[in-house]
C-alpha cells in the first residue's frame, strides 16, 4: 500500500504492495483508492494519467451524487473511460436516512453487530451487480484502474476489499488497507463540509463515529463468508465467472 498525497483529494492510494497468503504481494500501478475527484489539480490529472496511466474511473457514488458535484477534471479526458455503479439506491444522498435503514436491519435482527458492517453487507445485498461491474470495469482497464466514492471509505472499502480477496491479499492486510483510511480522517471529513452535497450529514455525529475500525472489516469479511459462502460465491452466483476471476487475480498479482 503506497499513499499518494494529492493537492485536490486526501484518501488515495496504491494497494499494491500487499501481502498475499501465498508469500508474494499484489502489483503496484494496478488499482488505486480514493475520495472524490471533485478538486483534482492540473498537478494530480498530471500524476495520475502520465506518471500512473491511470485509464478507468470506477465512481460508485449514486447518480444524484453524480449530477449533483458535477464533473472532475478527469471526466474532460478522452482516454479516460469513466463507470458509474452505485451500490445505494439512485436517490438523493441522505446519510441520515440510509443510517435509520441500518439501525432498523439490526432491530430486526438481520444484521447483528457493529453498524457499519450493517451497512456494508446491505451493499452486497442490494447491489451486488454494482460490484460485479466495478470489478469488470477494473479487469477491463488497459492502465491503472482508480476506485472511488466520496469518502473513499465504505463504498471504496468494500469494493477493494473484494478484489483484494480474489487477488489473494491476506485477510489481515486487507482489513488494515481498509482501516488505513483513519489517517487521513480529519481532511476527508474537512473535504465533505466544503461541499453542500455532504456537508449538511457530517456533523450529525461525533467525528469518532465516521473513523475505520479494524473490527468493521472483519466483521463484514466473516459474514460474507457465513451468509454467502465467501466472496468469489458472491460474484460468481452475480455473474462473474471463473475466467474473470482468473483475469482479475492475474491484473492485480502482476
Amino acid at each position: 500500500m503506497l499513499w499518494l498525497d494529492l493537492e485536490g483529494a486526501v484518501n488515495v492510494r496504491d494497494v499494491g504492495g500487499i501481502p498475499t497468503t501465498d508469500g508474494d504481494k499484489t502489483a503496484p500501478g494496478r488499482l488505486l483508492r480514493s475520495d472524490n475527484l471533485q478538486d483534482l489539480s492540473p498537478g494530480d490529472v498530471t500524476l495520475l494519467t502520465e506518471q500512473l496511466r491511470l485509464s478507468t474511473v470506477v465512481d460508485l457514488r449514486s447518480r444524484s451524487e453524480v449530477n449533483a458535484e458535477g464533473p472532475t477534471p478527469l471526466t474532460r479526458l478522452e482516454h479516460i473511460t469513466h463507470v458509474n455503479h452505485s451500490l445505494i439506491p439512485d436517490h438523493a444522498y441522505d446519510a441520515s436516512a440510509e443510517a435509520l435503514l441500518v439501525r432498523r436491519q439490526r432491530e430486526e435482527q438481520r444484521y447483528p453487530g457493529d453498524p457499519s458492517t450493517a451497512h456494508y453487507l446491505g451493499y452486497v445485498e442490494h447491489r451486488p451487480d454494482s460490484i460485479v461491474a466495478a470489478l469488470r470495469a477494473v479487469n477491463g482497464s488497459p492502465g491503472a484502474s482508480l476506485v472511488h466514492c466520496a469518502a473513499g471509505k465504505d463504498r471504496t472499502g468494500v469494493v477493494v476489499a473484494f478484489a483484494l480477496s480474489v487477488a489473494g491479499a491476506r485477510r489481515e492486510d486487507i482489513i488494515r488497507d481498509y482501516a488505513a483510511t483513519g489517517q487521513r480522517l480529519p481532511r476527508i471529513l474537512d473535504r465533505l463540509r466544503s461541499s453542500a452535497t455532504y456537508a449538511g450529514d457530517i456533523d450529525k455525529v461525533p467525528e469518532d463515529h465516521h473513523r475505520p475500525r479494524e473490527e468493521t472489516m472483519e466483521a463484514f469479511l466473516e459474514q460474507i463468508d457465513k451468509r454467502h459462502g465467501g466472496v468469489t460465491d458472491v460474484l460468481g452466483r452475480n455473474g462473474f465467472t471463473d475466467d474473470e476471476l482468473d483475469a482479475l487475480y492475474r491484473k492485480l498479482r502482476g
